[in-house]
């Protein structure tokens, strides 16, 4: 069904709070964590970027969609949100790059969404009391029904959810270097493929329940774990199986954000689920090997617990300085480096792309020697 800028549209969040605005997107209603992104632009990568499967993104920044959408911002092959919160939608756009409308975008990837709404009053309500369920409906008129919509939603807290977003079967994609790297892929980003693919590495991405002899068959040089969504927890069962195997190979291994948060699991360090979460383009993180800040990218609602962090098995290397919650590790009992946030970026700032250089500098080194 067409939707007009005049059509209503109602936010309920599972506190009891209820906001009232305009649709956009498709006429429906949707329910998920209510979670808050602070990038300025690049909001088509954060559409797309599998780690936000079934969540309701809200954008801090007030405008959205004046630069239209095009092919290859996408970071997965569809619209990875739930449903879409702004204070004021662009529904013409000026970008003579763009090949479509935001409006049209939504549409054709059948996402609901609301515009008109006071989304810095929201951020407050959300680093108050912390993130919560909400849904969004521009269907159903009955505020009420609609908060016991949004209380009654799954919690994110012990929700599996990259068997959702991974790929059905394996996939190589190929390069002119000589490097062999094993991607896991609970919902990796094509931007994080490219890096891999301009420093020399031909990828096998295996699907996040893959068998383990056909990675094996594979022979690689290295090991990636993917960025992806829901409690790492809940893709335990999956996925500490693989990284116990990577682990017995003695080859390198590279973590980053779901792929970090299994990676410390599987050395019997905890993780938890985190009042707000980080998401935006702009936080700070302190190389602690280096003393530099870095900008970073961050999509995150989980992190690895600081209170329960062995010094025997990792070396934090990385912290926030907004809250003193852990970025970065090594690992001491295997090759391994693993990040909570995200060097490639897409969109944000470039500052921690040294990391790929770091890892390639790790199946170099393995490369040479013979692993026992």
């Amino acid at each position: 069904m067409t939707l007009y800028p005049q059509d209503k549209a109602i936010l309920a969040l599972a506190d009891g709070t209820v906001v009232y605005g305009h649709a956009i997107g498709i006429k429906g209603t949707v329910g998920g964590e209510l979670c808050f992104n602070t990038s300025m632009t690049g909001y088509q990568e954060i559409f797309t970027d599998p780690s936000y499967y079934g969540q309701l993104m809200m954008m801090t920044y007030p405008h959205i969609g004046n630069y239209g959408t095009m092919p290859r911002d996408d970071e997965a092959r569809q619209v990875m949100i739930a449903g879409l919160i702004v204070r004021s939608f662009s529904w013409d756009y000026s970008n003579p790059v763009a090949d479509g409308s935001l409006q049209n975008y939504l549409e054709s990837n059948q996402v609901v969404g609301i515009t008109g709404v006071d989304t810095r009053k929201l951020v407050r309500l959300i680093r108050t009391k912390g993130v919560m369920n909400a849904v969004i409906s521009s269907e159903i008129q009955n505020a009420d029904e609609l908060i016991e919509k949004a209380k009654a939603w799954q919690e994110m807290e012990g929700l599996e959810l990259a068997t959702r977003v991974t790929r059905k079967e394996a996939q190589t994609i190929p390069s002119e270097g000589p490097y062999k790297i094993a991607a896991i892929d609970y919902g990796i980003k094509q931007s994080i493929i490219d890096n891999f693919v301009k420093k020399g590495c031909t990828l096998r991405i295996f699907p996040a329940e893959a068998k383990l002899e056909e990675v094996k068959a594979w022979n690689a040089d290295g090991f990636f774990f993917s960025n992806g969504p829901g409690d790492p927890k809940a893709s335990s069962n999956y996925g500490l199986k693989m990284v116990e195997y990577a682990k017995s190979t003695g080859k390198p291994l590279f973590g980053i954000c779901l792929g970090h948060q299994l990676m410390a699991l599987s050395e019997g360090i905890d993780t938890k689920k985190m009042f707000v979460g980080h998401r935006g383009a702009n936080h700070p993180v302190m190389n602690r090997l280096t003393g530099l800040v870095e900008i970073t990218t961050q999509n995150h609602g989980f992190a690895v617990n600081e209170e329960k962090v062995d010094e025997s098995k990792v070396e934090v290397t990385h912290i926030n300085l907004n809250d003193n919650t852990i970025e970065g590790l090594r690992f001491k009992n295997f090759p391994g480096m693993s990040v909570q946030y995200h060097p490639e970026a897409s969109p944000g700032p470039h500052d921690s792309r040294y990391l790929f250089d770091q890892f390639m500098e790790m199946v170099e080194e393995g490369k040479k020697e013979p692993v026992e």
